[in-house]
């Protein structure tokens, strides 16, 4: 969807603050926002396709004021929501309602370490031909949907060359609404940075970007 949340190629955004040595977690709360959210994951009640969308739904004003993991615990109460783990009411309150049904996470702390090291991903080893061969020239489709999509605006309409072929990969944009993982197969498309910028750009200088498929056509 289109939002103040795909900045990529926005003017008057301010400088990228660049923090020297920054920590991982600038606050504590930032740490125990973290631990939530993997806490929660472990549910499986929703894919982070899902999560990324949720944050893609939080008002601009409030987006662009949020910090980092502001983002992360304003989508993550509303999925709380959404998923019946949790009520607004209980929320509200910060007490479990008394009929709350009580189960063992599914987080526990000897799950933690392995949990993180093998991640989320995302490749499947299913069989999906290719729509596209490296050197050939295509073009980003200029679609504007209002759901999900891993496809910049910047990009859309412009023509690009496949690099690589990544393999395949769950589709993040019929997966954010649970429309089903899609599995198909992601490049490395090369744009010159005149085709994106125009005759200001530098004619040395490529930007590649990993798109899918479904966000492709043969140019």
């Amino acid at each position: 969807m289109n939002g103040v949340h795909d900045m990529g190629g926005m003017h008057d955004m301010g400088p990228i603050q660049y923090e020297k040595n920054e920590p991982v977690f600038h606050e504590l709360w930032e740490s125990r926002a973290f631990a939530i959210a993997l806490a929660v994951g472990a549910w499986g009640k929703w894919p982070i396709d899902a999560s990324r969308h949720q944050k893609e739904l939080i008002p601009p004003a409030e987006y662009l004021r949020m910090s980092y993991y502001e983002k992360w615990i304003a989508e993550l109460v509303e999925l709380l929501v959404k998923s019946g783990l949790v009520t607004a009411a209980e929320l509200e309150s910060g007490v479990p309602a008394a009929s709350s049904p009580k189960a063992v996470p599914q987080l526990t702390a000897d799950k933690v370490s392995p949990l993180i090291a093998h991640g989320g991903p995302a490749s499947r080893d299913v069989p999906v031909v290719p729509r596209f061969q490296m050197g050939q020239r295509v073009r980003a489709r200029n679609k504007h949907p209002v759901g999900h999509t891993r496809l910049p605006r910047y990009v859309r309409a412009k023509l690009g060359t496949i690099d690589r072929d990544h393999g395949v990969f769950v589709f993040p944009d019929t997966n954010a609404h649970f429309l089903g993982e899609k599995p198909q197969h992601v490049y490395s498309v090369r744009f010159a940075a005149r085709e994106l910028w125009g005759e200001q750009a530098s004619t040395h200088d490529a930007i590649y970007i990993d798109l899918w498929d479904d966000h492709l056509d043969p140019a």
